[in-house]
């Protein structure tokens, strides 16, 4: 009998939590929230709230069994095939689709150190469109990153932006956060109701965003050393990690850059470090914002393609997601998911950066919370205790879920849907 493989430790397993959340969103996620000024900081409260709960209720779920394929597992074990067969799909949506907003905010970001590039809506969609391919280039040579690896990158992410938001916060200007008529503006055109409330559940749908891959510890569930005690650990100890940086940093921007700057900038996190450090400041806030957002595409275009390979080998996809390369790579999963984002991508170019970033993480969000709300219904079902928990989880989850807003829930039900002839050919064949 081989050796078992050596055991991911608390470390790794923390930083593969923080490391899938700190993306694109806490670089570009300023400009979609900077129209609703003070109101966001209640949305980053309730979504704070929201995803730890979500965190405990996907720690009690991987301790108490390992299973590839987290939430769509969970769901099916509870559930059923069918509904197994719908989380998994609208997951697999949720994942290209943050798969198109990563590579905008790369995009973004690059722009911030290369102006041209994102001077007109083709070429800053172009720029995005080449990362995409350029990440799947790299899924399909077959590259594995180690649970070192992550740790260190993990750390060049997050140092940074609580070095940045942790200075950052003490020059910020409580007025520029006093924007409640374009907060209310922008909930309207962001198709939420014009009040205050319809703005307010539209930054706990836009913030959320930041907190996605909370469950990335419970996918290595079997591979991570003392799973009962590490994974629910590893889980909060990352989440909070990961949500204080985000939610320093995207403050301090919004109060050092007045809101209509901030709302049309491809990098308003560079431009708050420019406005108070210098030019240089801004660069080096632009260098890691891309490299972050460049390496957390990586990583979610290899997730791309293995939650579908997970869902193939029980029969619920086709066997070709299941099929393996030379080099171990699920070679079918890469390229549907990369081909999809890029449509996402050309779709929307004609708008600006930030819009299309704002209608794929709307999108992206929408299609997640469905898992999220079966996976807490799932501990509901199968756990022994900590039901309060889930129940309020499930109750986030469902809030969330209606705050993306009608244009969100309506392509995402559309696209969920969609699955559903498919699932029938499918399992007919």
């Amino acid at each position: 009998m081989s050796p078992s493989p050596r055991p991911l430790g608390l470390w790794s397993a923390i930083a593969l939590v923080a490391g899938s959340m700190v993306g694109s969103g806490v670089f570009l996620l300023p400009a979609s929230l900077a129209p609703y000024g003070w109101l966001s900081l209640y949305g980053w409260a309730i979504t704070l709230g929201g995803a730890l709960l979500l965190a405990l209720t996907f720690s009690r779920l991987a301790a108490r069994g390992a299973q590839a394929g987290g939430p769509y597992a969970y769901a099916r074990e509870a559930f059923g095939d069918t509904t197994g067969f719908v989380i998994a799909w609208s997951y697999w949506i949720s994942i290209w689709c943050a798969n198109a907003a990563i590579a905008v905010a790369f995009a973004g970001s690059l722009g911030s150190l290369f102006p041209g590039l994102v001077a007109t809506p083709f070429r800053g969609a172009a720029c995005a469109l080449a990362a995409l391919w350029i990440c799947a280039a790299i899924n399909l040579i077959g590259i594995r990153e180690a649970g070192r690896l992550q740790i260190v990158t993990t750390v060049l992410k997050l140092l940074p932006l609580l070095l940045f938001g942790g200075i950052a916060i003490w020059w910020l200007d409580s007025s520029l956060l006093a924007g409640e008529a374009s907060a209310i503006a922008a909930a309207a055109d962001a198709d939420a109701p014009a009040t205050r409330l319809g703005a307010l559940h539209m930054t706990v749908a836009l913030t959320l965003w930041a907190f996605l891959g909370l469950e990335a510890a419970t996918v290595p569930a079997g591979a991570i050393r003392d799973a009962e005690r590490t994974i629910p650990r590893a889980t909060l100890i990352g989440t909070l990690l990961a949500g204080i940086a985000t939610i320093l940093a995207c403050t301090a921007v919004l109060g050092l850059v007045p809101p209509e700057v901030t709302m049309n900038s491809t990098a308003p996190m560079a431009d708050a470090a420019k406005a108070l450090w210098g030019p240089a400041a801004g660069i080096g806030i632009a260098v890691v914002a891309a490299i972050s957002c460049f390496g957390a595409l990586n990583g979610w275009v290899l997730l791309s393609a293995q939650l579908p390979m997970a869902a193939a080998n029980d029969g619920l996809f086709p066997k070709a997601f299941a099929a393996l390369d030379a080099q171990g790579t699920p070679r079918v999963g890469v390229l549907a998911s990369t081909v999809l984002a890029s449509l996402l991508v050309i779709a929307n170019y004609t708008d600006s950066l930030v819009k299309v970033f704002t209608f794929s993480i709307l999108l992206s969000t929408a299609a997640t919370l469905l898992p999220y709300v079966f996976s807490s219904a799932a501990w509901l079902k199968l756990g022994s205790h900590g039901r309060v928990v889930a129940a309020l989880a499930l109750l986030y989850s469902v809030y969330a879920l209606i705050g993306t807003g009608a244009n969100a829930l309506a392509w995402g039900a559309v696209l969920v849907i969609a699955g559903l002839p498919l699932r029938w050919l499918w399992k007919r064949h």
